[in-house]
Parts: C-alpha cells; sequence; structure tokens
C-alpha cells in the first residue's frame, strides 16, 4: 500500500510537472505574439482566444514545443487570419 501511495505521488509531480511547462511554453507563445504585433501580453491572449488559435495550441503543445518559436507563430498567425483576425 505504501509502494502504491509513492508511485502515485511520483506519477501526480511528473504531471505537475508536465502541466507547469505546458503553461510555462504557452505563456511564452503569448510573449511572443505579443511582441511581434507590438501588442500588451493580454491583448495576445484575448486575440488568440477570439480566433480559436489558444486551443489550438493547447491540443497540439505536443508537436508545436518540438518546432521552431518562429514556425508556430506564422502558423498562429495565418491561423488566426482565417479565422477572422486582422494581425
Amino acid at each position: 500500500r505504501i509502494a502504491h501511495k509513492a508511485l502515485q505521488n511520483a506519477a501526480s509531480g511528473r504531471k505537475a510537472d508536465a502541466l507547469a511547462g505546458e503553461i510555462e511554453y504557452l505563456i511564452m507563445l503569448i510573449a511572443a505574439i505579443a511582441r511581434r504585433f507590438g501588442i500588451s501580453e493580454s491583448a495576445a491572449y484575448s486575440y488568440m482566444r477570439k480566433h480559436g488559435a489558444f486551443a489550438l495550441c493547447v491540443k497540439h503543445y505536443g508537436i508545436m514545443h518540438t518546432l521552431p518559436m518562429e514556425d508556430n507563430l506564422a502558423t498562429i498567425q495565418d491561423y488566426c487570419r482565417r479565422k477572422g483576425g486582422e494581425l
């Protein structure tokens, strides 16, 4: 029973670390979009949410975090434009 609890705690720790890494990456993307367009991070987050890019990034984090940042920024920009974005 103790070993089982220790394994659960270790798995929870890994999940928490993975989630923290994902959150850090998403924050970095938002900041990069803000810099790219000269807007606040809050405005960048709102823009990405409005046009579905934030959900896209969350869904495809497993792939996106392995690609060059510039490629991801271009993809986000194109995606938002296809969804009605004007930046």
